[in-house]
């Protein structure tokens, strides 16, 4: 097991320098020039000349990158350019809202894609499996923006029920984690219900029903052990696509993290927060995935970690 992580810790050492450098690589060949827009538009020649030079902007790429990576080594993810904070207490600031909506996201999610995965399963071919199959199809297609606007629109507006926006109680994490729940939780009934099928079919759950077991002990005990490995994966994924790939819905419902954060940096072109920000994401990526691996054969002891 030790061995295990040891080795998917330097794999993600690895997987972390890839990323940095084909981040860094692709702001570097932009367009944009962050020295102009931190001067501003009637700034001089020579002024903005002068910010390049004091932040580094001037030198090779090569240099830029190595000193960049010398600070990652020590824990420096740089000073926001325009904020002229530390990039690492920036995204510390908001990393508690980001990770709370993940929560309350991946909660609904689960909550109703699964729900609507296993009565789609159980009730395969008939019109209740239809419905839902369309529904979650409707799901995975709608637009964050127009699903957190038409949910702030009934919920908030007409109906007075939740804030329109803000952060810091309950009721503020309500509506945004909807909105991620209903348009994740079309992947998670697709995958549930196919994989679900797939359990029902094996010898083990014909089995388990010739020997007296009912409906309920049959598919809870049995079939769901199996049929739910596929969807932890899914949310080994989710975890770190919650903390960057959020941004539209934090705009909607003015939610304080870093995908927020992210978004007002790339409109800025403040390398030092949009290079933390990739990084940070990438983690959580990786280690989203590894703690999934470690789960999955908790679950089935079949499976055993290589």
């Amino acid at each position: 097991m030790m061995a295990y992580i040891a080795r998917r810790l330097l794999q993600t050492v690895v997987i972390l320098l890839g990323i940095s450098f084909v981040t860094f690589i692709l702001l570097y060949l932009i367009p944009a020039d962050p020295a102009r827009q931190i001067a501003g538009r009637s700034a001089t020649a020579q002024t903005v000349e002068n910010i390049r030079e004091q932040l580094g902007l001037n030198l090779p790429f090569y240099e830029q990158y190595m000193r960049y990576v010398g600070g990652l080594v020590q824990g420096d993810f740089g000073r926001s350019y325009l904020q002229k904070t530390e990039v690492s207490t920036l995204i510390a600031s908001r990393l508690p809202a980001s990770l709370l909506l993940m929560a309350g996201a991946i909660t609904c999610q689960l909550i109703f894609g699964l729900t609507m995965g296993i009565v789609a399963a159980l009730r395969r071919g008939s019109r209740t499996d239809d419905t839902l199959m369309i529904a979650s199809f409707v799901g995975v297609s709608a637009p964050q923006f127009v699903v957190g606007i038409l949910l702030l629109y009934v919920f908030a507006v007409k109906l007075g029920w939740f804030p329109i926006g803000g952060y810091g109680t309950f009721a503020h994490l309500v509506l945004p984690s909807l909105t991620l729940g209903f348009l994740g939780a079309g992947w998670y009934s697709r995958m549930m219900r196919s994989s679900l099928i797939e359990v029902m079919r094996q010898d083990f759950i014909r089995t388990a029903r010739a020997t007296g077991n009912g409906r309920a002990k049959v598919l809870f005990r049995h079939a769901m052990p199996n049929a739910i490995l596929p969807v932890i994966a899914m949310i080994g994924i989710d975890i770190g696509l919650f903390m960057s790939g959020i941004v539209v819905v934090e705009s909607v419902f003015g939610w304080p993290g870093i995908g927020q954060l992210a978004w007002q940096a790339i409109q800025r072109v403040d390398i030092p927060i949009i290079m933390g920000v990739t990084l940070v994401s990438a983690f959580a990526i990786v280690l989203g995935n590894l703690l999934a691996d470690l789960i999955t054969p908790l679950i089935d002891p079949r499976i055993k970690l290589r």
